[in-house]
């Protein structure tokens, strides 16, 4: 499956800060020859010089800026606006590697979605002990007024965005499952688009596959998912507003799609209806893709402080008037805590063995692996279980002695808030660093969509952890992305 190539790259001087070590290389194999796969890419790029790079760079920054693609960082002083980092050069996926992640993902959306109807009804899996109550009873994101509200299609999770990353052994895992409001494909999207323009000939020599329909797969989702008796329905994008990180890709999903994007002040409730205030009068709304957190959608459910929401809202979904994607109480499987028993999850559901496993997690509230990690501070990652983009996570062999006390004391004084992993030396991918190319540790974040059918666009967001030797990808840490090619063939 390896190729040296007429030229092997190592060999050139803008490999020359490349290194190897035990993570698995996505462009070179262990003798350091170029994967087959990577050849066509490699030669393209080695035949460009230095200020052909430059200008194509050049050239993908001023797109990203022109778009306005950018991403918030919280607590930084210096301004948190920034435009979202992008690297050049792709990362390639393998059309057998993309058949097994595709089967591992629909089987692991198909399963979850299966738990959240069973612990919101009749909680089979909880009375036979397969999962303990407590882990879900616990979950700050457990909604019990969700207890007994059938939801359209039994659908729970209709948008996910499950992080994947490949070991020393080139094997994928699954690192965390992003089930409430998952956010980042409009990145994915518009990164493609780049480079399509960048690299056009590229593309169709490498025969790589098309990610343009996500939009409209996204579309016929939301649409299958609308209430009994609204064949033509409408639906609407929910935003926090122009503040929230994510508005950017609010904007761009709602135009992809054609449809209207509204804050909780465009809309209302009638009789358990809700409606859409227009220029011509109000019109009725039957799906909401929903980018707001749970607590914030109704200030007569949830937090009475919520100006984000729609006051009534979740009466009209009780009613099954309206149709909330993904629904309300998700974020229990999305738990860092529920995450260790997702394989026990799929065999109990599919009678099936998880074709992407899990990495081997700690839970915190059990006496014995509570001190068997409290006593390896500084060579495990310790992760707060309802956090994401990077916050609230300890990453040992890179943290402070004053960092580890901080977090002994944290996971005493609350174990249930914690989970911990070994630090995984997880894959790396070149990278474009000023004008040579460097090794950088890499995820991947396919989407993946479930309404009538499961259906997941061949790619994902890769993100890049661009600082030397970090180990998070987060853009909000100081991360990146590149485009993700499937082939064909």
């Amino acid at each position: 499956m390896t190729s040296a190539g007429p030229v092997n790259p190592l060999n050139s001087a803008a490999f020359q800060h490349y290194f190897r070590d035990d993570a698995y290389d996505e462009m070179f194999d262990g003798r350091g020859n170029v994967r087959r796969h990577y050849v066509p890419l490699t030669e393209n790029f080695l035949s460009l010089s230095q200020e052909e790079l430059r200008r194509r760079k050049h050239s993908a920054d001023l797109a990203f800026l022109n778009q306005g693609i950018t991403f918030t960082v919280y607590g930084r002083e210096e301004g948190t606006e920034r435009i979202f980092p992008h690297d050049l050069l792709p990362r390639i996926i393998t059309h057998a590697e993309w058949s097994h992640i595709e089967a591992g993902l629909t089987q692991r959306i198909t399963a979850l979605n299966l738990f959240l109807h069973d612990i919101y009804h009749e909680g089979r899996i909880l009375s036979e002990g397969i999962v303990p109550r407590e882990v879900v009873f616990s979950c700050k994101h457990f909604r019990r007024q969700m207890r007994g509200l059938q939801v359209p299609r039994n659908v729970y999770i209709a948008v996910v965005g499950t992080d994947l990353i490949r070991l020393p052994s080139g094997e994928f895992v699954v690192l965390e499952d992003n089930l409430r409001v998952p956010s980042g494909v409009s990145y994915m999207l518009t990164s493609r688009n780049v480079m399509k323009r960048i690299f056009p000939q590229l593309f169709h020599h490498c025969s790589v596959r098309s990610i343009e329909h996500y939009s409209r797969e996204l579309l016929t989702t939301l649409r299958s998912l609308a209430p009994e008796g609204r064949p033509e329905p409408t639906i609407v994008l929910l935003t926090p507003g122009v503040f929230n990180s994510a508005y950017f890709e609010h904007t761009y999903l709602a135009r992809q799609m054609g449809i209207e994007l509204v804050e909780g002040r465009d809309l209302l409730t009638h009789d358990d209806v809700v409606y859409m205030r227009t220029t011509t009068g109000l019109r009725r709304v039957d799906v909401i893709y929903r980018r707001i957190d749970d607590d914030f959608v109704d200030p007569l459910a949830y937090r009475a402080d919520s100006t984000l929401g729609v006051a009534g809202l979740f009466n009209a979904y009780r009613a099954g008037n309206v149709t909330l994607a993904n629904a309300l109480g998700t974020g229990v499987a999305d738990d860092k805590a529920l995450y260790a028993y997702v394989p026990r999850i799929i065999k109990y559901y599919l009678g099936e063995d998880t074709l992407l496993n899990n990495v081997e997690t700690f839970l915190l509230t059990d006496p014995v692996q509570r001190q068997h990690v409290l006593s390896n501070l500084d060579k495990l990652v310790v992760k707060a279980v309802g956090e994401s983009g990077g916050y609230g996570m300890l990453i040992g062999p890179h943290s402070t002695a004053q960092q580890r006390s901080e977090f002994h004391d944290r996971i005493e004084a609350d174990p249930r808030n914690y989970i911990a992993q070994p630090t995984l030396n997880f894959s790396r991918a070149p990278c474009l660093i000023d004008d040579g190319f460097e090794p950088r540790h890499v995820d991947l974040r396919p989407y993946v969509l479930f309404g009538d059918k499961v259906t997941i666009v061949p790619g994902g967001l890769t993100r890049v952890a661009l600082r030397r030797g970090s180990l998070v990808v987060n853009s909000s840490q100081g991360g990146g992305s590149k485009d993700t090619w499937v082939l064909n063939n």
